[in-house]
């Protein structure tokens, strides 16, 4: 019985040592994985800091851009301080870094409509086909650019509408970009009729570019005829003006010009049809006989 009784107490004292080696042992472990989560903590928003910065220094970077690369470097270092964490405590860290491989590319399957829109939209901040303000066409989407993120952008449509569009249809289609140029050349077409001055009605296009101040005076106004049309002598007129004063100066343009024509006797004819007939043709039938204009 006694030494039953000392061999329980030579095991506890054993269990006790080997317990207190442990102890001590992990606490180091302990200690260094705590000191390194704190630096590995601290230098990860540090190197965010610096790329954040240093990309804001390069022309032409979105500060959307900027940030995103930020937290990729943040995120990517407190990573390699888990995993060197891990390696503290003896945990095989080799398996780790393939799990991760292999979970970040089920994620990357998974999420592969998402991540296109990611990298379009890197593509379209480093490149920039437009910017914040600017109106764009891409022949399904129209509008003024609110807003560039990473995933979408969203734009306004000339009738107040909201509307989000996926980055990687604008990455994938020609874009228009309406305002990114300074200037713009308006193009006015008019058919007058064959009987009225063409001289004339040039001129009163003319006069009315040249009179307004919101058209350039280089490159100068320029007007010509453009075709002989069946119903009408088809007029083109150039000019240029600051991207901002195409509309309003397009719209009264022509109002201007009509307004003119009708005072100066120019007609703007409709389309018509005339007929050539002899008293011994047989008359056609009344729905075949055109009433804008006939000659029997």
């Amino acid at each position: 019985m006694e030494l039953d009784t000392n061999e329980a107490i030579l095991a506890t004292q054993a269990a006790l040592a080997q317990a207190s080696q442990l102890a001590v042992q992990y606490s180091f472990s302990i200690i260094g994985a705590l000191l390194l989560l704190f630096i590995g903590w601290w230098l990860s928003s540090l190197l965010s800091r610096w790329t954040h910065a240093g990309l804001m220094r390069v022309r032409g970077i979105d500060e959307t851009l900027a940030r995103f690369f930020a937290n990729v470097v943040r995120y990517g270092a407190l990573i390699l301080v888990f995993v060197t964490v891990l390696g503290q405590f003896g945990v095989q860290t080799a398996s780790i870094i393939a799990a991760l491989g292999a979970a970040g590319l089920a994620i990357g399957l998974a999420l592969q409509g998402t991540l296109q829109n990611i990298a379009a939209g890197i593509m379209l901040l480093v490149l920039r086909p437009f910017r914040v303000g600017e109106y764009i066409d891409t022949g399904n989407i129209s509008g003024t650019i609110v807003e560039i993120g990473l995933f979408a952008t969203e734009l306004r449509t000339p009738d107040g509408l909201y509307r989000l569009a996926p980055n990687s249809i604008l990455w994938n289609v020609p874009i228009t970009n309406f305002s990114r140029e300074t200037t713009r050349r308006f193009e006015l077409k008019i058919g007058v009729g064959y009987e009225d001055d063409i001289e004339l009605a040039q001129k009163i296009m003319r006069d009315h570019a040249e009179g307004d101040p919101r058209v350039l005076k280089t490159p100068a106004v320029a007007t010509h005829i453009d075709q002989l049309a069946d119903s009408a002598v088809i007029l083109t007129m150039w000019y240029w003006t600051a991207s901002s004063d195409f509309w309003p100066t397009s719209r009264e343009m022509i109002k201007k010009v009509k307004k003119s024509f009708d005072e100066n006797g120019i007609s703007i004819p409709f389309p018509q049809v005339t007929y050539h007939g002899s008293p011994q043709m047989v008359a056609l039938p009344e729905r075949f006989v055109d009433t804008r204009a006939k000659e029997a």
